[in-house]
C-alpha cells in the first residue's frame, strides 16, 4: 500500500510539474518535433539527471538495486520508430497525454486509446517478437558505467556538464 500511495504522490507531482513546463501543451509538443522549441527536451533531460544522481545516490546508500533491462536494438529502433510516429500523429506521448486528460484536453482521449490498442496489439505480436526482433543486437544488462569500466559518478558528472551546455546552446538560439 504505502508503494502504492509513494506512485500517486509522485505521478501527481510529475504531473503538476510537466503542467508548469507547459510541455503537455500540443503547440509545444509540435514545436519540439519540428526542432524549433526544445523546452520538451530540456524538461526530458533535467528530468534524467535527477533520476539518474538519485537512483546512483540510493544505490552507493544501499537503499536500492538496479533492474537493468538488456539492451536490444531490434525492440528499441522498431518501438522508437513506432513510439515517434504514433507520437507525430497525435502530439502527444503517453506521460504528455495523461496530462492534457487531467488539464481537460479532450482530445488526448484519441491519442490514450490508440496507445491502448498499441499495447494490445504488441501483447498479441510478443510470441511472434521475442523469437525474431526481440533478438536482434541483444548486448545483454549493459550500462554506460559498466561499459566504460569507470565509476558511475564519472558519467553522471560528465552527462550534467554535457546537458548543461547542451541548455546553454539551447537558450542562445532561443530554443
Amino acid at each position: 500500500m504505502n508503494e502504492l500511495l509513494t506512485g500517486a504522490v509522485t505521478g501527481i507531482l510529475f504531473g503538476f510539474l510537466m503542467q508548469k513546463a507547459q510541455v503537455i501543451r500540443y503547440d509545444r509538443q509540435l514545436a519540439a518535433l519540428r526542432l524549433q522549441d526544445m523546452t520538451i527536451v530540456k524538461f526530458m533531460l533535467t528530468t534524467i539527471l535527477v533520476a539518474m544522481v538519485g537512483i546512483y545516490l540510493l544505490l552507493d546508500l544501499g537503499l536500492v538495486k538496479l533492474s537493468v533491462k538488456p539492451l536490444v536494438l531490434g525492440g528499441n529502433v522498431l518501438g522508437g520508430l513506432i513510439f515517434g510516429i504514433g507520437w507525430g500523429i497525435v502530439g502527444y506521448c503517453p506521460g504528455t497525454a495523461m496530462g492534457a486528460l487531467g488539464e481537460g484536453r479532450y482530445d488526448s482521449i484519441f491519442g490514450l486509446l490508440g496507445m491502448i490498442l498499441g499495447a494490445a496489439i504488441y501483447a498479441e505480436m510478443f510470441p511472434l517478437m521475442k523469437a525474431t526482433v526481440l533478438t536482434w543486437g541483444n548486448f545483454g544488462k549493459i550500462t554506460l558505467p559498466g561499459v566504460l569500466g569507470i565509476n558511475h559518478w564519472i558519467v553522471v558528472v560528465v552527462l550534467v556538464a554535457a546537458f548543461v551546455g547542451l541548455f546553454r546552446w539551447f537558450e542562445k538560439k532561443g530554443l
